[in-house]
């Protein structure tokens, strides 16, 4: 894999097995994503596009094929890996937010850096830059709870960023967001991207935010097609 590509996936098949019948969703996918770009996959329901991204992120396992992030082949790890793989070189963020309902703003952007073994000093530093970067340094004391849905995502986003990952991947995180919300996200996953020089894969039914990408792609028939 050239240093240029941050994310190369070889001739990738997912397929599931159900009461004896087989149910293939990807076949044949292949896909170099050079480092620093912003890239959107979109899709019908059902069509695999969280699939990939979980197969990308060592959440699920492909069927076939190999899948190489940054220098580790994700194919090939032991658990033990894929943990020290998702904490070091991905930021991951979700349709649900998943805070730590017991900790406030501040404390949930600061957890993965100091668990990651950040010097507890340097943690909360990089988490209060964050929560100034969502727009959410007033709200840092804040349980998830006293946080509106568009404040939560806000911090799920400055959480995704705190250990420096290399790559950041990003499932519908505008899903279950009003409009003005699902702007606000969506562009400050693109700014931040860009302000911390990351690459992104963002999938997303939403083609107002798919076109915001440097490239977009939709799976079809189980494969990626370019959308021009």
């Amino acid at each position: 894999m050239s240093d240029d590509f941050i994310l190369s996936l070889k001739d990738i098949e997912k397929t599931y097995v159900s009461s004896g019948e087989n149910l293939t969703i990807i076949k044949g996918l292949s896909l170099d994503l050079e480092r620093g770009k912003k890239c959107v996959i979109v899709g019908k329901s059902g069509s695999g596009k969280s699939t990939l991204l979980n197969i990308i992120g060592g959440l699920d396992s492909a069927t076939d094929g190999t899948v190489h992030v940054n220098g580790f082949d994700v194919s090939r790890m032991n658990e033990r890996q894929i943990n020290e793989f998702r904490m070091n070189v991905l930021g991951l963020v979700f349709q649900f937010h998943y805070l730590l309902k017991d900790f406030t703003a501040l404390e949930n952007i600061f957890l993965p850096a100091y668990m990651a073994g950040v010097p507890k000093k340097e943690a909360m530093e990089k988490a209060l830059d964050l929560l100034s970067d969502v727009g959410l340094s007033e709200r840092k004391d804040h349980l998830p709870s006293q946080l509106s849905g568009g404040e939560r995502q806000r911090i799920a986003v400055a959480r995704s960023l705190v250990n420096d990952p290399e790559l950041i991947l990003a499932d519908e995180p505008t899903g279950n967001l009003d409009p003005e919300n699902a702007v606000l996200i969506g562009d400050m996953l693109f700014s931040l991207s860009e302000k911390y020089r990351k690459t992104l894969v963002l999938v997303t039914h939403d083609m107002n935010l798919a076109s915001k990408g440097d490239v977009c792609f939709a799976i079809e028939g189980g494969t990626l097609v370019e959308k021009k």
